[in-house]
């Protein structure tokens, strides 16, 4: 069998599988624990979150570690609606986002929220300058994907971040589909929330983190006690989160490798397209 359907899921990588094996079957302390097999599991879970911080360019405190893209989406909806109600309730979104985030803000539009979806031409591109024409005074988020899991159309976010910061409005981006493919700079994109999903880029299925930016602090999702800093209450999933960080640790070697690179091009002369990128031309 040949699998091809990459966006939907990716295999687990056989590194990824190897690192998470020590803690499948012997370190199994919990990272809350002082002790000996508490303070190696804590280091792990620390360990991992560094190999995903740089993978996007950020600091591992601004990584935190969720069930996957599906939670890190409705922790940035639900957590931003709460957190800033008092600033507004509006929220801009496009109209081709996955259900991880129209589901979400159908659940707040029924709490009384306004919800903006701004239109895509026939590329499914959004307009950034048709996102800054939705914004108002009660505008408190902008969240639109990254890259499209449909058609892999990739968002002006960069540009969308510069008019979000123009206007005081917080931006989120759903990067599921980006992560460990393209390159990408939370600094530079101008993101504050940035959402991961793990087995989208050869991690289990089951993990994922969510990028938030230094000095924002929302509403937790989960309460409980003061896990992931008190932002994501629960026991942290070591295996998975072990796994995650090592599959960003890998995707990061990719991306810096001309290999994918020379593959795309070999692929598009192949399927004779010539409105190759700038970078790809020259290779």
């Amino acid at each position: 069998m040949i699998y091809l359907d990459y966006n939907a899921t990716t295999p687990i990588d056989a590194e990824v599988a190897q690192a998470m094996l020590p803690f499948l079957y012997g370190h199994f302390g919990n990272p809350s624990s002082t002790h000996s097999l508490g303070l190696a599991a804590k280091a792990a879970v620390e360990g991992a979150r560094a190999q995903v911080a740089s993978l996007i360019k950020c600091t591992p405190s601004e990584i935190v570690f969720t069930s996957g893209g599906s939670e890190s989406n409705n922790m940035v909806l639900k957590g931003v609606a709460h957190t800033y109600k008092n600033k507004g309730n509006h929220i801009i979104t496009s109209q081709v986002e996955h259900p991880a985030i129209l589901e979400p803000c159908s659940y707040l539009e029924g709490l009384g929220y306004e919800i903006s979806y701004v239109p895509v031409d026939k590329f499914g591109m959004v307009d950034p300058s048709a996102v800054e024409g939705l914004i108002t005074e009660r505008t408190i988020l902008v969240t639109i994907m990254h890259s499209n899991n449909e058609v892999g159309t990739v968002q002006p976010i960069e540009a969308i971040g510069r008019i979000c910061k123009q206007h005081g409005v917080l931006l989120h981006t759903d990067a599921s589909q980006s992560v460990g493919k393209v390159p990408l700079d939370v600094q530079g994109l101008g993101v504050d929330f940035l959402t991961i999903a793990g087995h989208k880029l050869y991690a289990p299925k089951g993990v994922g983190a969510l990028y938030i930016k230094e000095g924002l602090h929302i509403e937790p999702l989960i309460h409980g006690a003061g896990h992931e800093s008190g932002r994501r209450a629960g026991t942290e999933n070591i295996l998975l989160e072990v796994g995650l960080g090592k599959a960003c640790e890998i995707a990061s070697a990719a991306l810096q490798s001309r290999a994918t690179e020379e593959l795309t091009v070999y692929f598009y002369k192949k399927f004779n397209v010539h409105n190759l990128s700038p970078t790809l031309q020259k290779s």
